[in-house]
């Protein structure tokens, strides 16, 4: 039975594996309560200059997050200070509730596209800020703390294009 468990554990240790993953690193929110005031940050370099990338912001979630859809603001600033900022919007639920994502139990994860086939020609540090954009139907105001988001996080592949 242990030989079982542990080849059960190396074969899920082989197949999870990302040949192309090249950054992936998560920030948890406390108590499950992002702050709008709160963006979280994110920094990396040393990437493959003549490769093309893709970036992905993984969301996970529990059944505390109230909407169906997620709208973030990203922005990736570049070692020379260019800044290119996005306003972002996501499915995070089917109609009839059912979360989108992968995970057992409560809490679910979603990998969602940011970048696609982007290259990071400049020698350096990058940047990258994520703050929630997130409001109630007919609010002007923004929500200052967005519940049922447990942890954010930043991945970047190569591109396989």
């Amino acid at each position: 039975m242990r030989n079982l468990l542990a080849l059960l554990a190396l074969v899920l240790m082989a197949t999870s594996c990302n040949d192309q993953l090249v950054f992936s690193e998560y920030e948890a929110i406390k108590n499950g309560q992002w702050e709008m005031s709160g963006p979280l940050a994110f920094e990396f370099s040393g990437l493959d200059s003549t490769t093309t990338h893709n970036m992905f912001i993984n969301i996970r979630n529990d059944d505390s997050f109230p909407f169906s859809n997620l709208f973030l603001i990203a922005e990736l600033e570049s070692p020379g200070g260019n800044t290119i900022k996005d306003t972002l919007e996501y499915k995070m639920a089917e109609p009839t509730g059912e979360w989108l994502g992968t995970g057992l139990g409560s809490v679910k994860e979603s990998k969602l596209w940011f970048q696609e086939n982007i290259v990071f020609p400049d020698s350096g540090v990058y940047k990258v800020n994520i703050s929630h954009a997130m409001r109630r139907n007919g609010d002007v105001e923004g929500l200052h703390v967005l519940e049922g988001i447990t942890d954010v996080g930043l991945e970047i592949e190569k591109s396989t294009q």
